[in-house]
């Protein structure tokens, strides 16, 4: 099992910038690869950005170039940078895994709103 608690959201102007962080607990060293992803009212929940186990990552086209995914060395931490937010941005972000054992977990989501 791997617990997940998500943090940094909240309200921020159009054009500003969040850092989300994502804790990861219990058996970590089952981890493969760790993402972020978001769901906006009335959306499907769509992937923003993940990272695999050899450190590649890859991003949304909506968050190329504003957004960076990183994580920590021993994966107990995800972290997602979102620069220049746009109110197309709002939604409950959410932190994924998925194991070696082909299991995935999810944490609980966290709000995030862009607007002025």
């Amino acid at each position: 099992q791997v617990q997940l608690v998500e943090s940094g959201g909240g309200l921020v102007q159009p054009g500003g910038s969040l850092r989300l962080s994502c804790a990861a607990s219990g058996n970590i060293f089952s981890i493969n690869a760790m993402g972020w992803y978001r769901q906006a009212p009335g959306k499907k929940r769509e992937l923003v950005a993940a990272v695999a186990d050899d450190g590649r990552t890859n991003y949304a086209d909506s968050a190329k170039g504003r957004f960076t995914i990183s994580r920590a060395n021993d994966k107990s931490a995800l972290y997602l940078q979102m620069n220049s937010l746009t109110p197309e941005d709002t939604a409950v972000y959410f932190c994924a895994v998925d194991t070696y054992g082909l299991d995935d977990f999810w944490g609980q989501g966290t709000r995030v709103t862009v607007s002025s």
